[in-house]
């Protein structure tokens, strides 16, 4: 999934003749910290509430004031994940989007990027969720798939997440099938440890409804 896949449909950015005011309301609006400043479709610069309240004029035009804004963006080809690192790394609530020709052609809010993930991770096909706990060197994606498609199970999705302190890590697999009790079985079999299984549609909405609210804690930080 790529940047232009995730453009908001709702979210306007701002000219240089809006008024601080107007942009203040806009970010309340769409429960927003951040949005671009786009002249002709120009990409300007991304301002911040915090800005906007240091120019203590509210009904003078932003173009008015000397600003000095950042002007971080992606372009429309780059990969979702690639959005969801510079957002985080910046702590942005938007993100820019522009062309190859680095004309603006909208932006992505966070929630955006989290339906794009959602779409990603395959959170709303059914199917359950296993997750193992392994020593990160004793890591096989390989056998991980072997012992799933033995089972006539594919994997939908994967992702991982470890521990520097412990080294060890937790492999998430979405698959498509509700029935993993064999699969479980396999698991077993290879000392593999199964530290989670949820095979109803409830428990994979209450796992990954976590994960997200996890994430989004994280990139809101």
């Amino acid at each position: 999934m790529l940047a232009k896949d995730l453009l908001s449909e709702t979210v306007p950015s701002l000219r240089t003749s809006d008024t601080a005011q107007t942009a203040l309301n806009n970010m309340e609006v769409f429960r927003v910290s951040h949005l671009p400043i786009v002249n002709n479709e120009e990409f300007l610069g991304l301002i911040s509430d915090s800005d906007i309240y240091d120019l203590n004029k509210p009904k003078e035009p932003i173009g008015n004031h000397n600003l000095s804004l950042a002007r971080p963006f992606v372009y429309y080809h780059q990969h979702i994940y690639e959005v969801a690192v510079l957002m985080s790394s910046l702590k942005l609530t938007v993100i820019p989007v522009l062309n190859e020709k680095n004309v603006y052609e909208g932006l992505i809010t966070l929630q955006d990027l989290l339906q794009g993930i959602a779409r990603v991770t395959a959170i709303e096909k059914t199917g359950a969720i296993i997750v193992l706990e392994m020593h990160i060197h004793d890591y096989s994606a390989s056998l991980i798939s072997q012992i799933v498609e033995s089972n006539h199970a594919k994997i939908l999705s994967m992702y991982i997440s470890d521990s520097d302190e412990t080294m060890k890590m937790k492999v998430t697999l979405k698959l498509n099938i509700s029935d993993i009790t064999s699969i479980i079985q396999h698991f077993n079999r290879y000392n593999i440890v199964v530290a989670g299984q949820f095979g109803g549609e409830s428990d994979a909405d209450s796992l990954y409804e976590d994960r997200l609210n996890a994430l989004f804690r994280y990139l809101n930080t």
